[in-house]
């Protein structure tokens, strides 16, 4: 199978299901940006320990998912999806609340850069912010599963203590933002 088609060279590409819509199209910058995200924390997967690489590989998979529903978009066609439910915000949530239960509370805002790993993990919450603004943006034009809404939310969050563990974890010293004088 050729990975080129060339039936993209003109600015369009297809939805699951074949609807043709413009590359600048508000359902593909959302699914594009979570793509992104996708590759970041396989980036990220190479620089953490076991537990954390299984939770970033669970992660990654939801992402495919989320995805393949985006893509899916305005088909006529029944187009078999895997489910995504609710359970993994909620996941995401019992695990923000062990790693911060493991870490000293946070006393002021905190720069990005102690560590390698903490850095990655940055990286990878600010690109699911704007995962997160696509997302809301394709919503205020064709709705969209507010699921996803929640986990993309709720993931940032993740991404942001997974950062604050990983420092502490590792014995590097978080970065304190010291406002310029």
């Amino acid at each position: 199978m050729k990975i080129y088609t060339r039936t993209g060279d003109k600015g369009e590409t297809s939805l699951l299901g074949g609807v043709r819509v413009s590359k600048a199209d508000a359902r593909i910058e959302a699914y594009g940006t979570i793509d992104e995200l996708n590759a970041t924390l396989g980036m990220l997967a190479q620089v953490v320990d076991v537990e954390d690489r299984q939770w970033i590989r669970r992660i990654q998979s939801q992402l495919f998912t989320i995805g393949s529903h985006l893509a899916a978009g305005r088909s006529e066609i029944p187009i078999p999806l895997p489910t995504f439910s609710d359970s993994e915000t909620k996941a995401l949530e019992a695990d923000i609340d062990r790693r911060q239960a493991e870490i000293p509370p946070m006393r002021n805002f905190i720069l990005p850069g102690s560590c390698i790993p903490e850095a990655w993990a940055h990286i990878a919450r600010t690109i699911c912010r704007r995962a997160e603004r696509h997302l809301v943006r394709l919503h205020a034009i064709e709705p969209v599963s507010p699921i996803f809404l929640e986990y993309l939310n709720r993931l940032s969050d993740w991404l942001f203590v997974l950062g604050r563990h990983i420092t502490y974890k590792v014995a590097a010293e978080e970065i304190p933002w010291k406002a310029a004088k």
